[in-house]
């Protein structure tokens, strides 16, 4: 029999999709009603990889990581889902979104980002969020999985979560 235990804390970020650079530092700035502070940043990196935002946000289109300094509960990931939802609409220009934001966190065991979208290998979590494994962590590395998105096997992305996985473990002893 297991014995049951909470969950330990984990390394929260968001990637935020974006075609105007002040859409994205306005999300950043209504991200502080929910989320601890800011602290670490991707540069602008370019979305190529589909064209499923451009006739809603224009082009071109870049994506952006951000973390957060303290750690949370791995269970608040669909709360957070739901609100970064609200702040799009809450951003949005003529009925479009002016900004994408996908939370997720960074645990001892994978990457997980939230989602509306059902699909075969996504796990119900809570009121229509759902988790996506986005890599798996084993052995220090960072491994895909067959559903890993093109743009996250991508150096770019890659240098972005092996520091947070560095930021995660200096957390994890108080630093």
């Amino acid at each position: 029999m297991s014995i049951r235990s909470d969950f330990k804390k984990v390394k929260y970020f968001c990637g935020l999709i974006f075609s105007q650079n002040q859409a994205a530092e306005a999300a950043l700035q209504m991200l502080r009603e929910f989320l601890p502070e800011v602290d670490s940043r991707s540069a602008a990196i370019p979305f190529t990889v589909t064209d499923y935002y451009r006739a809603e946000m224009g082009e071109p289109l870049f994506r952006q990581f951000v973390s957060f300094k303290e750690l949370l509960a791995p269970e608040q990931l669909p709360e957070i889902k739901m609100a970064t939802n609200e702040l799009e609409e809450r951003l949005a220009a003529r009925g479009k979104r002016t900004v994408n934001i996908d939370p997720g966190y960074l645990s001892d065991a994978n990457v997980i980002i939230a989602t509306a979208k059902n699909h075969y290998h996504r796990v119900p979590l809570s009121k229509g969020i759902y988790a996506h494994i986005e890599y798996v962590l084993k052995d220090g590395r960072i491994n895909f999985l067959p559903w890993t998105y093109p743009d996250f096997q991508t150096e770019a992305y890659l240098d972005f979560f092996r520091r947070l996985q560095e930021r995660f473990k200096l957390a994890k002893k108080g630093r």
